[in-house]
């Protein structure tokens, strides 16, 4: 016989969990959203030592 306890649901699959598929795509999302902005300071920094050393004497 099985024993009815261990049917239960699995840890993963609780509602909001971080084995979600939803939970996937916002950790995903916020990934992108992260590297977009930290690219985008990278090369306004890169674009402020391009300017200076333009206008350096």
């Amino acid at each position: 016989m099985t024993d009815s306890r261990a049917r239960g649901p699995r840890p993963g699959s609780v509602n909001g969990g971080a084995g979600t598929e939803e939970y996937k795509e916002r950790a995903v999302a916020v990934r992108v959203f992260i590297y977009v902005v930290a690219g985008h300071v990278f090369a306004g920094f890169l674009w402020l030592l391009f300017y200076l050393g333009s206008t350096a004497k």
